[in-house]
């Protein structure tokens, strides 16, 4: 069963190396707690990801990062923010390369429930502020269906994918925007 897993997990983030991961996608961010449960924030937004690159389009925002250069844009204030992030922001920011980090430093579990394979990856020291990782994906096509992060405060972010496909297309994961303030922070 371990290898199993191990084998899927593999794939994927083969497959994400290799094509570009195409999808919207709903983000619900909710706090729960001993004393009280905060009401759940929704967000919806697309993505586009190859490797560790990706373009994220979400409420007036738009993310990107193309290997070098994290983009930022703020349509509200019509500004757009370079800086170059260090490797733990970009993990913090993609959640398949956070469970690729977390791989090795966890204990993993697997359930199959139809065509769907849930992998449980729990921190074995509670350092990183993760209790759990829980990450979903299709059995056949190995694409990722949901991905749910339980950190030791309480808080649950659970993103779910929708229309989630593989493309060839290789997408350019920079934003270029004319006649906005530019905020270089490189």
């Amino acid at each position: 069963m371990f290898l199993l897993l191990l084998t899927v997990l593999q794939s994927l983030f083969s497959n994400v190396e290799q094509k570009t991961l195409e999808s919207e996608f709903t983000m619900t961010q909710s706090q729960v707690s001993v004393t009280s449960t905060q009401t759940p924030m929704t967000y919806t937004g697309n993505l586009k990801m190859r490797g560790n690159c990706f373009i994220l389009s979400m409420l007036s925002m738009d993310a990107a990062y193309d290997g070098t250069t994290l983009y930022v844009y703020n349509e509200d204030a019509e500004e757009l923010t370079l800086s170059k992030p260090t490797d733990q922001e970009l993990t913090e920011t993609n959640p398949i390369l956070f469970a690729k980090a977390l791989l090795p430093v966890c204990s993993y579990a697997e359930k199959v429930v139809g065509d769907k394979t849930q992998i449980t990856l729990t921190p074995n020291v509670q350092t990183s502020g993760i209790k759990k990782f829980i990450l979903r994906v299709t059995t056949t096509t190995l694409l990722p269906v949901s991905i749910e992060i339980h950190e030791t405060s309480g808080a649950i972010t659970t993103i779910r994918l929708n229309n989630a496909k593989y493309t060839q297309e290789k997408p350019s994961f920079q934003i270029v925007k004319q006649g906005v303030f530019v905020n270089d922070l490189r």
